[in-house]
């Protein structure tokens, strides 16, 4: 393709890989915004633990010039639904055949084992192949403990993961897995 002054420059020159799992985030805060506003769930996302080291002042107020992270942050989002603490992270992959555990940092797979321990619901909502899966902590951890592998086989996702349907209100309805679960408790 042909850019102004003949630059010419190939498509992959544009592939963003840093916003990839916001189409993800986007689904799943709707879907949450759906759940606040009809009394469902208290579901939010967590704000990443930053430390502000610079800030100047202009003619709009104030301005964040340089921060930090304070600390590495646990898992994507939290809240409650019928007394239950849950927790979970929304990842995304693009390889068609596995999930690459490197997506899941050695903090949050520890913390992932520790809500597990303190009876919460813990899980992962993965996008792959264009389809969404709910994987709970048990299953994921369950994988890890038993298998040297890097990756988590797309088989092993559809046989141990619930498929979230993509549909108009609530985007994303994961409550319902969630819901079929604990009355399966009971």
């Amino acid at each position: 393709m042909l850019y102004p002054n003949n630059i010419k420059k190939d498509k992959k020159s544009f592939i963003n890989y840093g916003n990839r799992g916001m189409n993800l985030e986007n689904l799943i805060n709707e879907t949450n915004e759906y759940y606040l506003n009809n009394d469902i769930a208290l579901i939010f996302k967590k704000p990443t633990p930053i430390g502000i080291a610079k800030v100047s002042y202009n003619s709009f107020g104030k301005s964040i010039e340089k921060a930090y992270f304070k600390e590495q942050s646990t898992l994507d989002y939290n809240g409650l639904y019928k007394g239950k603490y849950i927790e979970f992270d929304a990842k995304e992959t693009l390889n068609k055949t596995s999930f690459p555990l490197s997506n899941i940092h050695p903090h949050q797979l520890k913390h992932i084992r520790n809500v597990i321990n303190h009876k919460g619901i813990c899980f992962l909502i993965i996008k792959m192949n264009n389809l969404y899966y709910l994987l709970l902590g048990e299953s994921l951890i369950y994988f890890i403990d038993h298998n040297e592998r890097k990756s988590i086989p797309y088989d092993f996702i559809k046989t141990n993961a619930f498929e979230i349907i993509e549909k108009y209100n609530p985007s994303l309805d994961y409550i319902k897995i969630i819901d079929n679960l604990l009355k399966e408790e009971k």
